[in-house]
Protein backbone atom coordinates (compact mmCIF):
# COMPACT_ATOMS: atom_id res chain seq x y z
CA UNK A 1 0.00 0.00 0.00
CA UNK A 2 1.07 3.77 -0.59
CA UNK A 3 0.37 6.32 1.80
CA UNK A 4 0.93 9.88 1.07
CA UNK A 5 0.75 12.79 4.16
CA UNK A 6 -0.84 15.75 2.84
CA UNK A 7 -1.14 19.63 4.51
CA UNK A 8 0.48 22.50 4.96
CA UNK A 9 4.18 22.86 6.30
CA UNK A 10 3.78 22.81 10.36
CA UNK A 11 0.28 20.69 10.30
CA UNK A 12 2.73 18.00 12.01
CA UNK A 13 2.77 15.21 9.48
CA UNK A 14 6.57 15.10 8.77
CA UNK A 15 6.17 13.19 13.31
CA UNK A 16 2.78 11.52 12.33
CA UNK A 17 4.59 9.86 9.31
CA UNK A 18 7.51 8.66 11.95
CA UNK A 19 5.05 7.67 14.66
CA UNK A 20 3.02 5.61 12.14
CA UNK A 21 6.27 3.77 10.30
CA UNK A 22 7.78 2.72 13.68
CA UNK A 23 4.29 1.38 14.79
CA UNK A 24 3.86 -0.92 11.60
CA UNK A 25 7.39 -1.99 11.47
CA UNK A 26 6.03 -3.56 15.16
CA UNK A 27 3.33 -5.16 13.80
CA UNK A 28 5.52 -7.26 10.95
CA UNK A 29 4.95 -4.63 8.18
CA UNK A 30 7.92 -3.94 5.51
CA UNK A 31 7.62 -0.22 5.75
CA UNK A 32 9.32 2.35 3.53
CA UNK A 33 9.64 5.90 5.13
CA UNK A 34 10.27 8.78 2.69
CA UNK A 35 9.97 12.63 2.02
CA UNK A 36 9.70 15.28 -0.49
CA UNK A 37 11.97 16.62 -1.88
CA UNK A 38 14.05 13.50 -0.94
CA UNK A 39 14.28 10.06 -0.95
CA UNK A 40 17.06 9.79 -3.11
CA UNK A 41 20.73 11.27 -2.97
CA UNK A 42 19.51 13.18 -6.47
CA UNK A 43 16.19 14.14 -4.34
CA UNK A 44 18.10 15.59 -1.61
CA UNK A 45 20.41 17.43 -3.29
CA UNK A 46 17.42 19.10 -4.94
CA UNK A 47 16.04 19.50 -1.94
CA UNK A 48 19.09 21.88 -0.60
CA UNK A 49 18.12 23.94 -4.27
CA UNK A 50 14.39 24.22 -3.65
CA UNK A 51 14.44 25.04 0.09
CA UNK A 52 17.37 27.56 0.11
CA UNK A 53 16.34 31.19 0.55
CA UNK A 54 19.31 32.37 -1.60
CA UNK A 55 16.34 31.09 -4.50
CA UNK A 56 14.18 34.10 -3.79
CA UNK A 57 13.91 34.58 -7.24
CA UNK A 58 13.52 31.06 -8.45
CA UNK A 59 10.89 30.95 -11.46
CA UNK A 60 7.48 29.05 -10.43
CA UNK A 61 8.07 26.79 -13.95
CA UNK A 62 11.35 25.99 -12.31
CA UNK A 63 10.41 25.29 -8.94
CA UNK A 64 7.68 22.87 -10.81
CA UNK A 65 10.56 21.27 -12.51
CA UNK A 66 12.64 20.81 -10.05
CA UNK A 67 9.94 19.00 -7.71
CA UNK A 68 9.07 16.65 -10.62
CA UNK A 69 12.56 15.49 -11.22
CA UNK A 70 13.20 14.63 -7.73
CA UNK A 71 9.77 12.61 -7.87
CA UNK A 72 10.93 10.60 -10.67
CA UNK A 73 14.06 9.40 -9.38
CA UNK A 74 12.44 8.61 -6.24
CA UNK A 75 9.12 6.62 -8.76
CA UNK A 76 12.16 4.21 -9.94
CA UNK A 77 15.04 4.40 -7.77
CA UNK A 78 12.49 3.92 -4.50
CA UNK A 79 8.48 3.47 -4.74
CA UNK A 80 8.31 1.16 -7.57
CA UNK A 81 11.12 -1.57 -6.23
CA UNK A 82 8.87 -1.65 -2.69
CA UNK A 83 5.80 -1.78 -3.81
CA UNK A 84 6.63 -4.48 -5.99
CA UNK A 85 7.96 -6.13 -2.93
CA UNK A 86 4.40 -6.28 -1.38
CA UNK A 87 5.61 -3.78 1.37
CA UNK A 88 4.41 -0.25 2.51
CA UNK A 89 5.40 3.09 1.41
CA UNK A 90 4.74 6.33 3.49
CA UNK A 91 5.67 9.36 1.80
CA UNK A 92 6.14 12.39 3.78
CA UNK A 93 4.03 14.75 0.32
CA UNK A 94 3.86 13.68 -2.93
CA UNK A 95 2.33 14.40 -6.22
CA UNK A 96 -0.62 16.24 -4.42
CA UNK A 97 1.80 19.02 -3.19
CA UNK A 98 2.73 20.26 -6.83
CA UNK A 99 -0.71 20.46 -7.64
CA UNK A 100 -1.78 22.45 -4.30
CA UNK A 101 1.50 24.72 -4.28
CA UNK A 102 2.55 24.98 -8.19
CA UNK A 103 -0.92 24.65 -8.55
CA UNK A 104 -3.28 26.49 -6.54
CA UNK A 105 -0.69 28.49 -5.09
CA UNK A 106 1.36 29.63 -7.64
CA UNK A 107 -1.07 29.98 -10.47
CA UNK A 108 -0.01 27.49 -12.84
CA UNK A 109 -1.80 25.51 -15.70
CA UNK A 110 -3.25 22.67 -13.79
CA UNK A 111 -3.46 20.39 -16.94
CA UNK A 112 -0.06 21.03 -17.25
CA UNK A 113 0.48 19.95 -14.36
CA UNK A 114 -1.23 16.52 -14.53
CA UNK A 115 0.49 15.93 -17.67
CA UNK A 116 3.85 16.46 -16.05
CA UNK A 117 3.02 14.59 -12.58
CA UNK A 118 1.74 11.89 -14.64
CA UNK A 119 5.12 11.61 -16.54
CA UNK A 120 7.23 12.00 -13.22
CA UNK A 121 5.56 9.63 -11.26
CA UNK A 122 4.89 7.08 -14.44
CA UNK A 123 1.12 6.57 -13.68
CA UNK A 124 1.93 5.64 -9.85
CA UNK A 125 -0.87 7.08 -7.67
CA UNK A 126 -1.37 6.63 -3.75
CA UNK A 127 -3.93 4.09 -2.10
CA UNK A 128 -4.79 6.67 0.67
CA UNK A 129 -3.45 10.18 1.25
CA UNK A 130 -3.53 11.92 4.70
CA UNK A 131 -4.24 15.66 4.50
CA UNK A 132 -3.54 17.31 8.06
CA UNK A 133 -6.00 20.05 8.68
CA UNK A 134 -4.89 23.09 10.29
CA UNK A 135 -4.95 26.75 10.47
CA UNK A 136 -2.39 28.64 8.21
CA UNK A 137 -1.43 30.62 10.95
CA UNK A 138 -0.64 28.09 13.42
CA UNK A 139 1.08 25.99 11.05
CA UNK A 140 3.53 29.08 9.91
CA UNK A 141 3.38 30.04 14.12
CA UNK A 142 4.55 26.00 14.71
CA UNK A 143 7.30 26.44 11.70
CA UNK A 144 8.75 29.37 13.12
CA UNK A 145 9.24 27.86 16.56
CA UNK A 146 10.83 24.73 15.14
CA UNK A 147 13.35 27.11 13.61
CA UNK A 148 13.08 25.10 10.26
CA UNK A 149 12.05 28.09 7.90
CA UNK A 150 12.09 27.09 4.38
CA UNK A 151 11.92 29.44 0.82
CA UNK A 152 8.41 28.52 0.99
CA UNK A 153 7.32 29.23 4.58
CA UNK A 154 8.85 32.70 4.04
CA UNK A 155 5.82 33.28 1.37
CA UNK A 156 3.46 35.85 2.32
CA UNK A 157 -0.23 34.36 4.07
CA UNK A 158 -2.34 34.89 1.13
CA UNK A 159 -0.39 32.04 -0.55
CA UNK A 160 -0.65 29.21 2.15
CA UNK A 161 -4.25 30.05 2.02
CA UNK A 162 -4.78 29.44 -1.68
CA UNK A 163 -2.69 25.91 -1.09
CA UNK A 164 -4.91 25.20 1.78
CA UNK A 165 -8.07 26.28 -0.60
CA UNK A 166 -6.52 23.64 -3.33
CA UNK A 167 -5.91 20.86 -1.25
CA UNK A 168 -9.81 21.22 0.15
CA UNK A 169 -10.60 21.12 -4.28
CA UNK A 170 -8.38 18.29 -4.43
CA UNK A 171 -10.19 16.15 -2.01
CA UNK A 172 -13.85 17.24 -3.43
CA UNK A 173 -12.17 15.88 -6.30
CA UNK A 174 -10.97 12.52 -5.10
CA UNK A 175 -12.93 11.68 -1.59
CA UNK A 176 -12.74 8.30 -1.92
CA UNK A 177 -8.80 8.69 -1.75
CA UNK A 178 -8.36 11.49 0.77
CA UNK A 179 -8.85 11.39 4.86
CA UNK A 180 -8.98 14.55 6.62
CA UNK A 181 -6.96 14.70 9.80
CA UNK A 182 -7.64 17.08 12.56
CA UNK A 183 -4.32 18.17 13.23
CA UNK A 184 -5.47 21.18 15.43
CA UNK A 185 -5.27 18.06 18.66
CA UNK A 186 -2.67 16.75 20.13
CA UNK A 187 0.01 14.93 18.93
CA UNK A 188 -0.89 11.58 20.67
CA UNK A 189 -4.61 11.82 19.56
CA UNK A 190 -3.90 12.73 15.97
CA UNK A 191 -1.60 9.17 16.36
CA UNK A 192 -4.22 7.63 17.49
CA UNK A 193 -6.86 8.75 14.25
CA UNK A 194 -3.95 7.11 11.77
CA UNK A 195 -3.76 3.62 13.91
CA UNK A 196 -7.53 3.37 13.69
CA UNK A 197 -7.47 4.00 9.93
CA UNK A 198 -4.57 1.94 9.12
CA UNK A 199 -5.55 -1.32 11.12
CA UNK A 200 -8.82 -0.99 9.09
CA UNK A 201 -6.75 -0.63 5.68
CA UNK A 202 -4.25 -2.90 6.32
CA UNK A 203 -6.37 -5.28 7.70
CA UNK A 204 -4.25 -5.70 11.28
CA UNK A 205 -6.05 -7.00 14.10
CA UNK A 206 -6.09 -4.96 17.87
Amino acid sequence: MFITFEGLDGSGKTTQVQRLASWLRTQGQEVLQLREPGGTRIGDAVRIILHDHIHTNMNPRAELLLYCASRAQLIVEQVQPHLKEGGVVLSDRFADSTLAYQGYGRGLDMNLLHTLLDFATQGVKPDLTLYFDVDPERALQRRMASGEVTRLDAEKMEFHLRVRDGYQKLIALEPQRWHIIDANVSQDQVAAQIKDLAKTRLNIAD
